[in-house]
């Protein structure tokens, strides 16, 4: 299953990606950034003209993706994150997570995307129903996201 989103700068594709199928998998003019995680894997292109580099994250169970993107001219660096949130995530986990956010909001070009399976979240009223939501909506306003 493959998800895809384009841009002129980004190509984001979230998959189920097995061992059946090689990481040779290659878009011309685009870099290739990738994480494995549990069993799948999380990938995403950015078109050459940009220089991205990767950011490693090893906290044990956040499956997180980062790349910052250099900025040109005098523009600032846009820092991409790509995340995945299994349903029913351990707490300490969510923990964690929370803390690479916070660790990363100071970046004043932030992008964040993925799946957060959290759908009691009402994104127009900026509400949940179930503690884990209310948590996940607690950091991103104390962040500034």
């Amino acid at each position: 299953m493959v998800q895809q989103q384009s841009c002129d700068v980004v190509t984001i594709m979230e998959m189920w990606w097995d061992e059946s199928h090689g990481w040779s998998t290659a878009l011309d003019g685009y870099k290739l950034f990738r994480r494995d995680r549990k069993g799948r894997r999380v990938a995403f292109y950015i078109n050459k003209a940009f220089d991205g580099i990767g950011i490693e994250s090893n906290e044990y169970g956040v499956e997180c993706l980062w790349v910052r993107i250099k900025g040109k001219a005098n523009k600032a660096d846009i820092l991409l994150g790509v995340c995945y949130h299994p349903l029913n995530q351990e707490e300490e986990v969510d923990n964690l997570f929370y803390k690479q956010l916070e660790n990363v909001s100071g970046s004043s070009a932030l992008v964040l995307v993925g799946d957060f399976n959290l759908p009691d979240i009402c994104w127009e009223l900026n509400t949940a129903e179930k503690r884990q939501s209310k948590k996940f909506l607690e950091c991103m306003e104390d962040n500034f996201l």
